[in-house]
């Protein structure tokens, strides 16, 4: 049935030739079907903020096992064809410790076992952690990730590498992931020569999203900026974020404040400008609620779905978990009065829906 359901969507088709369905052999039949386009269908694609397993709670992460963070959440993780997050650490035992910086971060490599298992596709590396040991502790977190079978963007071994998207192909329909950090130590970017992170210079994100452009009918930019514990956007974010839209972008997605900061869409676009924590250790009184976004591409239909998320540490411990009801209604209104404050929602049931 299902192979003769295909094909009387494609029998209008001009194909150049006339056939009676019926008439043809089997064998012939399944040998036209190989040929014939499949339809792509919805695209959906997942991201979430900051993972950080490690740090000050790396002793009560290691005991509680690192898929605990996920346990209340992986569910929706698992919904995605690609899954985001903002892995702000390395994964690493080895490499120089960059003393020139108050909070360093890294994180054991068993802990991807974790991220595999919660349904985590793809990692940005580009922050102001990656390279918290140095280009040892960087090529580790690369390796590990590659030999994981999850995605990275945003960091390499040099400017190139740390500048090439992912490109996934998701049943027909090419998606690009690109990656980019505005946040010091300088001595983090990448160059020509010297491995690191994508640093966020106008000029080449514009030039490598119209190269991913070419390569993929779908853009995702990540952008690690703004100001740590803050609401307000810093005047760049809206222009920049606006300008790598204006070059091909369909999404942009942002983190470093470790909370959540404004959403706004532009054009054929949605820029969500911090996410927030997600997975992370702390236990921050003001990291209290993050947002699972996840962006539905189906042809010209396109939509944001907004999951509300509890972090508070004091109500949920280390372990992310959904939001339902008031208190989710709640968050969401809290959302839209962010800076740029101009998001239209729509509830759906149980969903908080957003159109670009």
């Amino acid at each position: 049935m299902y192979y003769l359901a295909l094909m009387n969507r494609y029998r209008q088709r001009k194909t150049g030739f006339q056939f009676r369905l019926k008439a043809l052999p089997c064998s012939l039949l399944l040998l036209l079907l190989t040929a014939l386009p499949v339809y792509a269908g919805e695209v959906v694609i997942q991201a979430a903020g900051d993972v950080m397993l490690g740090g000050l709670w790396e002793q009560q992460m290691s005991q509680d096992g690192y898929y605990h963070p996920f346990t209340r959440i992986a569910s929706e993780l698992k919904k995605g064809d690609i899954t985001l997050v903002n892995l702000e650490a390395p994964l690493t035992g080895r490499g120089k410790e960059f003393t020139d910086k108050k909070y360093r971060f890294r994180v054991k490599p068993s802990a991807l076992t974790a991220f595999k298992k919660a349904g985590i596709t793809t990692v940005t590396l580009a922050n102001n952690h990656s390279m918290d040991y140095g280009a040892v502790g960087l090529q580790d977190t690369l390796q590990q990730l590659d030999k994981a079978g999850i995605g990275h963007v945003g960091a390499g071994e040099n400017l190139a590498a740390a500048r090439k998207a992912a490109v996934y192909d998701i049943r027909g329909t090419k998606v690009a992931l690109l990656g980019y950090s505005l946040t010091l130590p300088l001595e983090f970017w990448a160059g020509d020569k010297r491995a690191g992170t994508a640093p966020l210079m106008e000029k080449m994100v514009k030039d490598d999203i119209v190269a991913a452009r070419k390569q993929a009918s779908i853009v995702i930019v990540t952008a690690h900026w703004g100001e740590e514990g803050k609401t307000r956007l810093r005047e760049y974010q809206p222009r920049l974020a606006r300008m790598m839209i204006d070059s091909g972008a369909d999404a942009v997605i942002g983190h470093h404040p470790h909370i959540l900061q404004g959403v706004e869409t532009y054009k054929r676009g949605i820029i969500f400008y911090s996410l927030g924590n997600f997975a992370f250790a702390h236990k921050s009184r003001i990291a209290d609620r993050t947002l699972l976004v996840r962006l539905r591409f189906d042809g010209d239909k396109r939509s944001a779905e907004l999951l509300p998320v509890n972090i508070l540490h004091r109500e949920v411990g280390f372990q992310a978990t959904p939001l339902a009801g008031k208190r989710a209604d709640e968050l969401v209104a809290r959302v839209k009065k962010l800076p740029p404050a101009k998001l239209a929602v729509r509830k759906e049931g149980e969903r908080w829906l957003v159109d670009f």
